[in-house]
């Protein structure tokens, strides 16, 4: 039974998109099938994955608007266990129908459970940095949700919204809707904002917090520019590492009966 995770902050420069890319691409290497979704009108996980437009055969969009099927948009890499949609609204008119696409909440629900998709065990969603909107249908249809966040006051502000949210839409539209876990990225041990940022944390959602954190790391940055995973381009490296084991922390919550929190 596949596990649907979106990866949704209300806040940039986080690390959300590195996530997304960089956890799907940990679970495939864990030998999960995995999928991953770009659904950020903005494109960054598209750029990260390596897809220039001239690649892109069909995206995440084409099927809200029923121009392609599911089987169409679906785009192979260099990782045999992950495939990839992604997102290419290149216009601003794009962006806008596509908004009017999407304010059927359940749209993407009936998506996800399609046929197509059936065979993979993990599908991740890279969601804009806003709530409202698509980030809202996402996590309609999610089975949970991963909170990257790095230290700093503006961050944890972030962090309540989301909290917040989350439990707004467990009451209203999707009661089965988890916290899979906040995840501290860009993490410097013994610096000051990092130490009260922890301190907050813990004290507030101490129960949330995944043991794995992401370290700042320059691997990490310098893949993006390669356009592809940090495990593709150093493999060895504490980022790539990291969330190597942040897929397996992620699979053993997966294997144990009872809740996700």
């Amino acid at each position: 039974m596949k596990k649907i995770i979106a990866v949704a902050v209300p806040k940039g420069g986080v690390g959300k998109t590195t996530t997304a890319v960089n956890l799907a691409a940990s679970l495939a290497v864990a030998e999960k099938k995995t999928l991953l979704i770009d659904f950020d009108p903005s494109g960054s996980c598209t750029v990260y994955m390596g897809f220039t437009p001239d690649k892109i055969k069909g995206d995440i969009f084409n099927v809200f608007s029923y121009t392609k099927s599911v089987a169409q948009v679906i785009h192979k890499t260099e990782l045999p266990n992950l495939d990839f949609i992604p997102s290419n609204v290149d216009t601003n008119e794009a962006e806008e129908r596509l908004e009017r696409l999407t304010r059927n909440t359940y749209l993407f629900n009936n998506i996800l459970s399609l046929e197509e998709l059936s065979s993979y065990e993990y599908i991740i969603i890279d969601c804009p940095h806003y709530i409202k909107g698509l980030t809202t249908i996402a996590l309609a249809a999610a089975n949970s949700i991963v909170i990257p966040i790095k230290a700093g006051k503006f961050s944890l502000s972030a962090l309540k919204r989301m909290i917040n949210y989350i439990n707004s839409m467990r009451n209203t539209v999707n009661a089965r809707l988890k916290i899979e876990g906040i995840l501290l990225t860009m993490y410097e041990s013994n610096t000051k904002a990092q130490n009260m940022t922890n301190e907050e944390l813990h004290k507030n959602f101490g129960e949330y917090i995944f043991k794995t954190v992401i370290p700042k790391n320059v691997a990490i940055t310098e893949s993006e520019f390669f356009g592809k995973p940090t495990i593709l381009f150093s493999a060895k490296a504490k980022g790539s590492l990291a969330y190597l084991n942040l897929a397996q922390e992620i699979i053993e919550k997966s294997s144990r009966k009872g809740p996700v929190i």
